[in-house]
């Protein structure tokens, strides 16, 4: 069955056009991921199902009697506990408990109850209590207001009064924004069991390739479906952009050759009747439009001074607030090439420790001794709420660098990809991506050496992601990361902090490992499968071989960091070479060394690629 049909649907915003007669069917039970660039219009598409928004053409159709499920774009708030704040979501259910106190319905009570019985309605506390404990909130949270919450919190509440009712459709906009990693995981195993269908608008390829079976591409005003997850969704979408463009290219010099044919024999009357017949197959050979892709994600970071090692160390230090310690006897080093990732559920200190670490929190007791030249730039997604929205990007980048000129102002927005319109537009205006480019570029207006990272890609597109991975690939300074995006973190980190119960400790697994060490905590520490429970002994077994296991894990990674560097400085050889300027400028003596130093890098590249292989076959075979 059909749960939703959207057919030739247009939807036109300030003056551009996002959608023109776009198509989209979803049957009952498949979940789809949509996906497209920051702007392409996800999030309008959605608001026009709910019928927030009126399209300017074509229609959608929902099923009859399908129930729509929304994550509400306010984070629900007031003196209701969190409990009964999700109970409510089920309208049917609390409108049948309030006709049961009404005297005027008396006369409705077995048919009442009935419907109660048919609807589950005795189980709803259970039920309701089991997604807000998959979503964070333990037995006493659940028992507190609203109000005593976070905005971020709050909007976990949000996903779970959606999820709460089991819609006939469910609609997700961005749901693992305001999750860590064990709710991100739990998310992705609640909507594997939902019967119901589901649009997933989302940046996370974690849960795009865990979670949905489709993928609907919002590119060029148009939907285009690809069955499977987002990474079959990339491969599909590479190989028909490559077969587009060389079937593009054939029939251009097939249409090129008859042309010349036409224009150098159509006058002579020997030739002119092969003429007349070029001319018509020319006419018939198929218009084949170029791939169009749209311009890149980009960012770069400004290279920070070099300072000498430790930049940072911190000794038996203790943090918190108002007197009571989050974490306690502190003890690490950081230096400028570290690129570390802290790991940790929501609530365990993983901010208070990025607090310490960047000076914005004095420690309760011990050391914290930092360079006296150390720069550090802060990112936090919550800073965008304290942006001036009548401002702009631009106003905000010269009041952070009052010496600066506005061509330099200009410079350093453009680093994170805003251009000059980009960089005049009201913030009220701007997108999600746009503010946190925005944050990003305030940030590291001064080259910092550190750079702490919370959730710096909650609103940033899949291609945006990306482009801050080889940004922070070549930029030279130490990088703390808090991210729930375990992509992110496999990418760009060397090194995995845990931070919890009250301590900073180092993980020598990886991500995989910690994913698996959160199943079993979930599991009770059972093996699950209907599997026996592991013992003290098994998991001590697996603790020795991960640290067997680790010197093998960090040459990995220091092999796959060789491999990139040397690929980036071959490329820029390459680059270099091919351009006409090195050669006018006849430097013999620089185009020998970047000869030499090109086939250096190549010979570099196949051994570490070799050993890159062994140790893969090891930690396999272990």
């Amino acid at each position: 069955m059909t749960v939703i049909a959207i057919r030739s649907l247009t939807i036109r915003f300030g003056g551009r056009t996002l959608l023109d007669n776009a198509d989209l069917m979803l049957d009952a039970g498949r979940k789809i991921g949509l996906v497209g660039r920051n702007g392409a219009g996800k999030s309008t598409m959605l608001k026009a199902i709910t019928g927030e928004l009126q399209p300017d053409g074509g229609e959608i159709r929902l099923a009859q009697r399908a129930k729509l499920g929304v994550v509400a774009q306010e984070a629900p708030g007031g003196a209701t506990s969190l409990l009964d704040s999700v109970l409510e979501a089920d309208t049917e259910r609390h409108s049948l408990l309030q006709a049961l106190e009404d005297p005027a319905q008396a006369h409705r009570v077995a048919e009442i109850h009935e419907r109660l019985i048919d609807i589950r309605a005795d189980s709803a506390p259970a039920r309701a209590a089991i997604i807000l404990s998959g979503l964070g909130f333990d037995a006493a949270a659940q028992a507190r207001p609203l109000d005593s919450f976070s905005g971020g919190w709050r909007m976990r509440v949000a996903l779970a009064r959606a999820l709460f009712p089991e819609p006939d459709l469910l609609l997700l906009d961005e749901p693992t924004n305001h999750l860590d990693l064990e709710a991100t995981m739990w998310l992705e195993g609640w909507l594997a069991k939902f019967p119901g269908a589901a649009i997933v608008v989302s940046h996370d390829r974690g849960l795009l390739d865990r979670a949905v079976d489709g993928i609907a591409h919002l590119d060029q005003q148009k939907v285009t479906f690809y069955p499977g997850n987002y990474e079959n969704f990339v491969r599909v979408r590479t190989e028909r952009a490559a077969q587009q463009e060389s079937q593009r290219t054939k029939i251009a010099a097939q249409r090129a050759h008859m042309q010349a044919f036409v224009d150098r024999f159509r006058a002579k009357a020997t030739k002119a009747r092969q003429a007349q017949s070029r001319l018509k197959a020319l006419a018939k050979l198929p218009v084949i439009d170029a791939v169009v892709e749209d311009a890149a994600s980009s960012f770069a970071f400004p290279e920070p001074e070099e300072l000498a090692p430790p930049i940072l160390s911190i000794e038996q230090a203790d943090a918190g607030y108002g007197g009571t310690p989050i974490l306690k006897g502190i003890d690490l080093r950081l230096d400028q090439e570290d690129r570390i990732a802290l790991l940790g559920a929501n609530g365990n200190g993983k901010s208070t420790l990025a607090k310490l670490i960047a000076g914005r929190l004095a420690p309760m007791r011990g050391t914290v001794r930092r360079s006296s030249k150390l720069r550090v730039g802060f990112f936090a997604q919550h800073q965008s709420e304290d942006l001036d929205h009548s401002g702009t990007p631009l106003s905000h980048m010269q009041a952070a660098l009052p010496m600066a000129t506005i061509q330099q102002c200009r410079a350093q927005l453009a680093r994170f990809g805003l251009n000059v319109e980009r960089a005049e537009t009201r913030i009220e205006r701007c997108s999600g991506g746009e503010k946190a480019r925005l944050l990003l570029a305030l940030c590291t207006r001064d080259a910092p050496q550190l750079l702490i990272l919370d959730e710096p890609t909650n609103h940033l597109d899949i291609d945006a992601r990306e482009a801050l991975v080889r940004a922070l690939a070549e930029y030279k300074g130490a990088v703390l990361l808090i991210s729930h995006d375990p992509h992110l973190v496999e990418l760009v980190a060397d090194r995995l902090w845990l931070v919890a119960d009250g301590k900073v400790t180092s993980y020598e697994g990886d991500m995989d490992e910690y994913r698996a060490l959160l199943a079993d905590r979930a599991r009770g520490g059972g093996g699950g499968g209907g599997g026996e429970a592991r013992t003290p002994s098994d998991r001590a077994a697996r603790a020795q071989t991960r640290a067997q296991l680790a010197p093998l894990r960090a040459r990995l990674k220091e092999v796959e960091k060789l491999i990139e560097r040397h690929t980036l400085e071959g490329k820029l050889i390459e680059k270099k070479l091919a351009d006409p300027a090195t050669y006018a400028a006849r430097k013999a003596q620089d185009i020998a060394w970047a000869t030499t130093r090109q086939a250096f890098l190549a010979r570099q590249i196949a051994a570490l690629e070799q050993e890159w292989l062994e140790i893969s076959e090891q930690l396999e075979a272990a």
